[in-house]
């Protein structure tokens, strides 16, 4: 494993709440929206992703391309905007902890399949012993964080 770009995955996993809680500090002053604060937010960044673009001398002749993708391809933009509405919606809701466990237990769910079947080009991976009692682990440590405390409560 590339050490850096493991670094990288754990970063963005430590921005992924601090991106929920401002988003969910943004949706008041602009009227208590979750889907405006989104908007917003989805909006600043595309302008950066673009900004970053140009700054990098990406080749944009390639976007001429863009109505010739098939429409299935685009759905990757449309899960990232329903990802950024729904942590905004859910993070004053079900708390960040909470929220976050969950989106992580799904996630590693779901890349399991990925990595067993190939989907959508995925690399095939083995899906071992010792990877799957990591998912069970990350499903008992959702649990344990959401209800850890009712279970373990002194009486």
């Amino acid at each position: 494993m590339n050490v850096l770009s493991a670094l990288l995955a754990l970063t963005i996993g430590l921005v992924l709440p601090m991106q929920a809680a401002i988003n969910n500090q943004l949706k008041p002053v602009i009227g208590g929206s979750a889907l405006m604060a989104a908007l917003v937010s989805f909006t600043v960044g595309s302008l950066t992703l673009a900004l970053i673009a140009l700054l990098t001398g990406q080749k944009w002749h390639g976007m001429a391309n863009l109505p010739r993708v098939e429409s299935w391809m685009l759905l990757g933009g449309v899960m990232g905007a329903l990802f950024v509405f729904g942590t905004t919606l859910l993070a004053p809701r079900l708390g960040l902890a909470t929220m976050m466990s969950l989106i992580i237990a799904g996630q590693i769910c779901m890349s399991l399949l990925f990595d067993r079947y190939g989907w959508l080009g995925a690399v095939l991976r083995e899906v071992n012993g010792w990877r799957l009692a990591g998912a069970v682990l990350m499903v008992l440590g959702v649990l344990l964080v959401n209800f850890g405390d009712k279970w373990f409560a002194s009486r």
